[in-house]
């Protein structure tokens, strides 16, 4: 306790000595049929506020013995049962307002603590994103340098390479693709929370945003044997699905939630998208036959960096199906997922639609 402290405790303490001195008197210089000790609940509030426990608790049992010493001080009167009655309800007054008082201190200093650690776990909150912000960026430029220099090698820049060094090329092309998707993502989604979304709206065909997309990932699913098929629910035609949209944000939710899928699904099994309209939203869902989710998990499932234990959520950032949500939601939709029966899971989500005339305008 700093000296400052000192000297501002020491004033109260004598302010509140000072105040029982008042009620002291106007409880002893009047008959004990008049009872003063409620006035004592006004300086156990200061002490409370301003002392510590043990005063508090002091100048407490200092206001109960005055006021039952009251009875025979100063007159020795006969003592009667409404006398005796009247102190022991203030007694009980003076009791509970200390008691009341040192839970609500009790309270308060809690509250300070959760504030005090609210305070640190955002600023290692923000220390954590701007590190991972700036780590990010600086890890950008020399991925993509990396990815440069070995498609030259794949092009044979640099001299001819066989079948077997060709594919080692390649598989690391692929991996640093993917570490600067990785990357990209976590760049987005730190710019996405500080800044807000940024949409380039215009009428969108998601039929047909859904189809590129299915024919971009036809590599990945060939080489996990996984059947992509896109249908239009009951109807086997092809259908428009207008929405008012950023064509480049869609493609990445249509991206990440068949990637998940195809990576999650065992070798031979199907990988639906289907498209469906409504009167007023689209509706799309991606199905699979790989592992469910947990139920205890489903509530985190799209939370920044969750990666659950079972074995379809072990794997990742944590971040792709955060994104994706940030995504629907800026463009004014809701995303959810669910278990398939028998086996599998149902990613899907819906958008406003938009009228066919406005479309085609």
């Amino acid at each position: 306790m700093s000296h400052l402290e000192q000297i501002w405790r020491s004033r109260f303490f004598w302010i509140v000595v000072g105040l029982y001195g008042i009620v002291f008197i106007l409880e002893f210089s009047t008959p004990p049929d008049y009872v003063m000790g409620y006035l004592y609940t006004s300086p156990i509030l200061i002490a409370n506020s301003q002392l510590s426990r043990t005063s508090t608790f002091l100048f407490t049992l200092a206001a109960v013995f005055l006021t039952i010493i009251n009875i025979w001080i100063p007159n020795f009167e006969t003592i009667q049962a409404s006398m005796v009655v009247n102190r022991l309800v203030t007694i009980l007054a003076l009791v509970v307002t200390a008691l009341l008082c040192d839970r609500n201190r009790q309270t308060q200093q809690i509250l300070v603590q959760q504030q005090v650690k609210l305070q640190a776990q955002e600023q290692i909150m923000n220390v954590r994103e701007d590190f991972a912000s700036t780590l990010a960026h600086d890890l950008k430029t020399p991925l993509l340098g990396a990815i440069e220099t070995l498609q030259a090698f794949d092009r044979q820049q640099f001299g001819t390479i066989d079948a077997k060094q060709k594919a080692v090329v390649n598989t690391m092309i692929r991996s640093h693709q993917n570490s600067l998707q990785l990357v990209e993502t976590l760049l987005d989604v730190y710019r996405n929370e500080t800044e807000g979304l940024q949409l380039q709206l215009e009428p969108i065909n998601l039929a047909i945003l859904a189809e590129d997309v299915a024919t971009s990932l036809l590599n990945l699913s060939t080489s996990r044997r996984v059947y992509l098929n896109l249908n239009y629910g009951e109807s086997d035609f092809r259908k428009f699905l207008w929405v008012y949209g950023d064509a480049f944000q869609l493609r990445r939710v249509f991206t990440n939630l068949l990637t998940n899928a195809v990576n999650h699904s065992p070798r031979g099994a199907k990988v639906e998208l289907v498209l469906e309209t409504q009167s007023s939203y689209q509706l799309v869902q991606v199905i699979d036959n790989g592992a469910g989710i947990k139920s205890d998990e489903k509530p985190y499932l799209f939370e920044r960096f969750y990666q659950g234990q079972s074995d379809r959520l072990a794997t990742g950032s944590g971040l792709g199906l955060y994104l994706t949500r940030q995504i629907i939601e800026a463009h004014g939709g809701t995303i959810w997922a669910e278990n398939r029966h028998p086996q599998g899971a149902i990613f899907g989500f819906r958008l406003p639609a938009l009228p066919y005339s406005s479309s085609i305008n």
